[in-house]
């Protein structure tokens, strides 16, 4: 009885492959039908006539250019060293009383002229009237009154340049309506 389940068992595998084999030339025979119309196509291509081609473009010559920089200051390089310009507050000087306000909360509500003098006149926050002239100082940055017209005052501060240094810095405090 074992040689009969034995004999079964090599028939079912020879079975089995034989199956497989008839698979496999099956497919490969389903291959050869799209090689011919690959075959086909390029043979239709073969008989077309040639396309032209069209010229390369003119390759224009490279002109060079001379960067002479020499004379020109580094641009990674400040323009003044910080620290060698004569500008800078004067922190020995006593404050005048202007100078606590920043000038966005002063206001010139007109000017005077006694004396052959003219007076600018500032009103602070708090609604009192200051008459300043040309040399003193207010706002916050070290604003030195410069000017007084008839509808503006003109002062000059001092203010930080980024660097370490300071630059001057024109302001006016403009007449309000």
């Amino acid at each position: 009885m074992r040689q009969h389940i034995l004999a079964r068992t090599c028939t079912a595998r020879a079975c089995a492959w034989f199956l497989a084999a008839c698979a496999a030339m099956t497919g490969l025979a389903g291959c050869s039908g799209a090689d011919s119309n690959l075959q086909q196509f390029i043979r239709q291509v073969d008989q077309q006539p040639g396309g032209r081609v069209e010229p390369l473009p003119e390759v224009k010559p490279y002109e060079t250019f001379v960067y002479n920089d020499q004379g020109l200051r580094s641009p990674f390089v400040p323009s003044q060293p910080a620290g060698f310009n004569d500008v800078r507050p004067n922190s020995k000087r006593p404050r005048q009383y202007l100078e606590q306000f920043s000038l966005d909360t002063l206001k010139m509500v007109g000017s005077l002229r006694m004396g052959g003098q003219t007076y600018g006149l500032v009103q602070t926050k708090d609604g009192i009237v200051h008459r300043v002239t040309v040399g003193n100082y207010m706002g916050q940055n070290d604003g030195r009154i410069t000017d007084i017209t008839p509808s503006r005052i003109d002062l000059t501060e001092i203010v930080p340049d980024g660097l370490g240094g300071f630059m001057k810095r024109p302001v006016a405090l403009g007449l309000s309506q």
